[in-house]
Order: C-alpha cells, then structure tokens, then sequence
C-alpha cells in the first residue's frame, strides 16, 4: 500500500512541475504538418502500428513532445532535424491542428482485455503500480489541463513499444519524477502487451 501511495504522489508531482508553452492556432498548423504527414497521416491518424496517431491528442501533451524532440530531450531517429528549423510558435501550431482532429478507433485483442482492463483501471497494488486511469481517465482520454495524453484508440504496437523504453530507460521525459518509468518497470511484457491491447480498444 504504501508503494502505491508513492506512485500516486509521484504522478501527482509530475502534473505539478508541467511546463507552459504557447498557445497554438489550429488553422494555421494546418500548413505546417505537410512533413508530418508520411508517418502520421494527413491528419494524424497514421496507418503504421508503430508511428502514433496524433489525431484528437491534447495539445499540451503533443507540444510537449515535440519541444522535447526538437531539443533532443527525447531522440527519435526518423525525426531527426525535421524540427529544427520551427519555432515553438510553429510546434504549438502543430499540436493545436492535431488536437482539433478526430482520431480513429482501435481495437483490443479479446485474449488480452481481461489482464489489461485489470491493470487499466485498478493498478497491480501488491507491486505499487497506480490505475492507469487515474492519469488518463477512465475512457483513455487523458487529462489536456494536466498534460497527462489520450491513450483510447491508440495503436496498441506504439503504446507496448513506448512502455518497454520507459522499462529500460530508452525513453526517460516522462519528468523528474518519473511516473512512466516507475511504473513500466514493474510490469512484465505480458502485462504491458495486454495493457496496450486494452488501451488500444478503449474510446
């Protein structure tokens, strides 16, 4: 319980120490995603398991990323440079444009719904492993005003991928506090497959 009680805090620190970008203007992202488009889909939702869709993400959530891929905080080797040469204004253009589009729905492996719905919305208490719905809500829509991301829908090949780099310290801008991390690492990859499987689903 008390390994529990430390991951709630530590999200909720994370939700605390968010940092304030720009607000961004949907209409005119709509001309700057052109170089988005091959991996993400015109709008945003992309094809590929492994590209996430970016379409009906908060805008604070995808801005975030972006800053943080453009400053190398977070290293995507297909994204290299492509940043570089837009300003924060333009990045927040971006993730307003994507934040106003609807993004396709998923689809769980039924094999796995039962596990992962488990994890999803009561956590693993015995190994301190917080809801996953008490971050990005009940339905995977995620919190906008906290920058916590809409995972419903998402592609269920991205989210594993993304939670087994959060387990072994590839991906690490999940912030000081590290409430991705801490709770990857206690899960297996079983778990993390049926856990993406069942985000994949949700809407």
């Amino acid at each position: 319980m008390k390994r529990l009680v430390s991951t709630l805090a530590t999200i909720l620190m994370a939700a605390a120490s968010l940092t304030a970008y720009a607000d961004g203007d949907a209409a005119a992202g709509e001309s700057k995603v052109a170089v988005c488009a091959a991996c993400h889909g015109a709008d945003g939702n992309s094809e590929l398991g492994s590209n996430p869709k970016l379409a009906g993400q908060n805008e604070r959530y995808t801005l975030k990323q972006l800053m943080d891929i453009k400053s190398g905080r977070r290293e995507i080797a297909l994204m290299t440079g492509l940043l570089d040469n837009m300003s924060e204004q333009d990045l927040a253009d971006i993730a307003a444009f994507y934040a106003a589009q609807e993004s396709t729905l998923g689809g769980a492996n039924p094999e796995l719904v039962e596990l992962g719905q488990r994890i999803y919305r009561d956590g693993v208490a015995d190994l301190g492993v917080a809801a996953c719905s008490a971050c990005h809500s009940p339905t995977g829509a995620g919190v906008a005003q906290a920058g916590f991301p809409r995972l419903g829908g998402q592609h269920a090949e991205y989210i594993a991928a993304q939670m087994k780099a959060f387990r072994s310290g590839a991906r690490d801008n999940d912030g000081d506090s590290m409430p991705m991390r801490a709770v990857s690492e206690r899960l297996t990859d079983r778990e993390i497959d049926a856990l993406a499987s069942y985000i994949s689903g949700l809407h």
